[in-house]
């Protein structure tokens, strides 16, 4: 079976037929997904149609729609309101319950970040949620036609030309708006949640990815998107987005039949590694809250679903680097604005190894490079790179540590 993209529609929450597009793996499908768009977007907006395809890609069934009024749907956007965007994601859960694939993911975009985040809680079957650029309060939708909510006020309603188009605002969507409390929503939703949000988004800011992290119970994740501007125009930023996402709810759902452990089971302070069901060699990877996925490359027989054994490792010792170099540099009043450590791995022939048996022996290199920013004197840049080798993960594989195996 070859991956296909199908247009299809369902009736909206006004009646109005919305217009929709299926996103198809090649194989039977590990969950099916619902994605939500931004304020005035459509389905397919770039953000939307990139992140849905590389899912897609991943194995995800995507399925993403107009909301009512908009892109290639069917009805007046000026009757619709916040309210009505939730009641259309419900009934984009019930078209897709009556075909057997009921959404098991739900992931929304700025507003449509909001909508997912209301409507969750209603959909009993969806395990986890992501949210891209969302605000906190779907009354932040105000700021992008401020200039005109006295007029709305007064007159009821106000032409508003967003993005280059014209949209009649009414009053009642103000008010709808204004009457919203995500915030409980989102406490009693009692699903997973990784949120996605840029510190440098001007549109929406990164208070609200924090408003929204505290309002969530655990499970939760929050991913800087660093560098991404907040309709994640570079196709980068979103492909990063579908990679972090598919490792992240592999977690949550049930591939192929596979047992699933529920968020709410109670945390453990060891590493949890097992089979993912999915892959040659795909594993879920659990430590406490937070869930990750491991794999390996096409080249040896993976699907590179998430990062190699390695890769932790070197995960491992440039997060280290990282926060020893910025404990120390905080102790001593050092001006280190900003550490970013890059790790490579790799096995080398150790033919100036003595210790080794013959010259066909290898030993592991882990090559890091330190970029350190601020105002920093030399002796202070040498203190940063001398204290990077004190580091516990350093130290720890420059010393050798000893891994005791019992069968339980």
């Amino acid at each position: 079976m070859a991956a296909r993209s199908e247009k299809v529609e369902f009736p909206g929450s006004q009646g109005a037929l919305l217009a929709a597009r299926m996103e198809r793996p090649a194989e039977p499908p590990k969950a099916t997904v619902i994605f939500a768009h931004c304020f005035t977007c459509s389905k397919d907006i770039f953000a939307a149609a990139r992140i849905s395809r590389e899912l897609s890609g991943r194995g995800f069934q995507v399925l993403r729609f107009d909301f009512t009024g908009l892109g290639a749907s069917e009805g007046e956007f000026g009757n619709t309101n916040f309210s009505s965007n939730v009641q259309d994601l419900l009934a984009a859960a019930d078209y897709l319950r009556a075909q057997g694939q009921a959404p098991e993911i739900l992931i929304g975009h700025s507003l449509g970040g909001a909508a997912v985040l209301a409507a969750a809680g209603d959909i009993p079957e969806v395990k986890a949620v992501a949210t891209i650029g969302a605000p906190a309060d779907a009354a932040h939708v105000e700021q992008n036609f401020a200039a005109h909510v006295e007029e709305i006020r007064t007159k009821g309603e106000a032409e508003v030309q967003l993005a280059g188009r014209t949209f009649s605002i009414k009053k009642q969507f103000l008010d709808d708006l204004e009457s919203t409390a995500i915030a409980d929503r989102i406490a009693n939703m009692r699903k997973a949640l990784l949120i996605f949000h840029a510190p440098t988004d001007v549109t929406v800011g990164i208070k609200n990815a924090s408003a929204i992290y505290q309002a969530a119970k655990h499970p939760k994740s929050f991913v800087s998107l660093d560098g991404a501007d907040h309709l994640l125009s570079r196709r980068a930023d979103a492909v990063y987005v579908a990679e972090v996402l598919s490792a992240w709810a592999a977690r949550f759902i049930t591939p192929n039949g596979a047992e699933t452990t529920d968020p709410g089971d109670e945390e453990s302070d060891a590493v949890l590694v097992s089979e993912a069901g999915t892959g040659k060699f795909q594993q879920t990877v659990r430590i406490g809250s937070h869930r990750l996925l491991a794999d390996e490359p096409p080249a040896v027989g993976g699907d590179d679903a998430g990062p190699t054994p390695y890769d932790y490792v070197a995960i491992g010792l440039g997060a280290c680097t990282s926060m020893t170099i910025r404990m120390y540099a905080a102790r001593k009043n050092i001006p280190l604005e900003h550490v970013e450590v890059a790790i490579r791995h790799e096995k080398r022939h150790a033919d100036d190894c003595v210790d080794c048996e013959s010259n066909k022996s290898r030993i592991d290199h882990f090559d890091r490079v330190l970029r350190l920013r601020g105002d920093l004197t030399d002796e202070q840049r040498a203190k940063l790179i001398e204290i990077a080798d004190k580091c516990p993960v350093h130290r720890t594989l420059e010393t050798g540590a000893r891994v005791i195996t019992e069968v339980e």
